[in-house]
């Protein structure tokens, strides 16, 4: 029986393609012992268990950023949590660490690299997070998920998905998600959504331009997000929505995709193969724009930047798109090869040849 340790989380970019090879892990071999080491205030300590993981803690040591008390207590709060890594890799005979960024990462790579326990990496964004930068140095082996992820000795494996969207059948269910948006299964459909918590930049956009995708013979797909005020415009054609718990039949409807670009968006619809806009979002360091150069570049995606996706961009961009059968027909044949539902395979594939060395 082998004794996987993945760690990782935080925030949903760490811990769904976590628990995406927890599942693929757990499916290929039942009697597999798999832990997930994180931290009690990452979303974690609330997904894993309800998966059925059992969940292992460490304590969550950010790094300094500037020179203050918590820089002064770091090295032995660091010392600690690596110190309890170890002991937990000897407890539990691990026999390969796995890990996906984050707090709880950091600490696991030092731990099994002086323990002398294989471990492997899955960077899933273009610019790699500092975990995964420095694990990536003595990493066994690297998987990233976005081909130019500057990390030494990486393979691309793709992005660990959830099973809804590996299984998910579009034509199949287009009639069933026509009925349940009420929209017409036969009407091409540009889905706009920007997230559980929406994009204002892309709602005040359609929002101010809210007939220009129908009187261009699309439907239009518009999930708001659950806090938009954003009012629906209540004309033919267009389907506004505060939340979907049914992105499955989202992406089945979906003929066009406009959205936001972080990690998980751009390999879900990379792996369905939809033509896409992306509209990076400007806070942070760049790794939005970055997540989406690939599918810009295989032809299968455009990028807007933020500042510019404005009414008239719809009006100006978006509808002349829409309007030419023959770009969108070359986007999506260029987006049926940018992606790949195999993403848990080919990292366990790794993982595999990491535990045979």
């Amino acid at each position: 029986m082998t004794t996987y340790l993945l760690a990782g989380g935080g925030t949903a970019g760490h811990v769904n393609p976590l628990l995406a090879v927890a599942d693929s892990l757990r499916e290929r071999d039942p009697s597999a012992q798999i832990l997930v080491l994180g931290t009690r205030e990452g979303l974690e300590a609330r997904l894993v268990p309800l998966r059925g993981y059992e969940l292992l803690f460490v304590d969550k040591v950010p790094f300094p950023r500037r020179p203050n008390r918590a820089a002064f207590a770091f090295p032995a709060k660091y010392r600690g949590a690596i110190s309890h890594v170890r002991s937990l890799l000897r407890e539990r005979a691990v026999d390969v660490v796995v890990g996906f960024g984050g707090y709880a990462a950091a600490p696991a790579y030092v731990a099994a690299r002086r323990e002398k326990v294989p471990f492997v990496v899955h960077e899933a964004n273009a610019k790699p997070g500092l975990a995964n930068r420095l694990g990536a140095r003595r990493a066994t082996a690297v998987g990233v998920a976005f081909e130019g992820t500057p990390l030494a000795r990486s393979t691309v494996v793709g992005m660990p998905l959830r099973r809804e969207i590996v299984d998910l059948d579009r034509d199949a269910l287009r009639n069933e998600a026509a009925d349940f948006f009420g929209l017409d299964p036969k009407t091409p459909t540009l889905l706009v959504f920007g997230g559980s918590l929406g994009a204002l930049r892309l709602n005040t956009a359609f929002g101010d331009a809210a007939n220009a995708v129908p009187e261009a013979g699309w439907q239009i797909l518009h999930v708001t997000g659950e806090r938009s005020e954003l009012p629906d415009p209540e004309i033919p054609g267009y389907a506004l929505r505060r939340y979907v718990d049914r992105m499955d039949l989202a992406f089945a409807m979906a003929d066009v995709i406009v959205s936001r670009s972080g990690a998980a968006t751009v390999s879900e619809i990379g792996a369905l193969g939809i033509p896409a806009v992306y509209v990076p979002y400007a806070v942070g360091n760049g790794e939005q724009a970055l997540n989406a150069s690939a599918s810009v570049r295989a032809g299968a995606a455009i990028i807007i930047p933020d500042a510019e996706f404005t009414g008239e961009c719809v009006r100006t961009v978006i509808v002349p798109l829409l309007h030419d059968d023959a770009r969108v027909e070359r986007m999506r044949t260029a987006a049926s090869r940018v992606g790949t539902r195999r993403g848990s395979e080919n990292f366990i594939e790794l993982i595999d040849a990491s535990l045979r060395r």
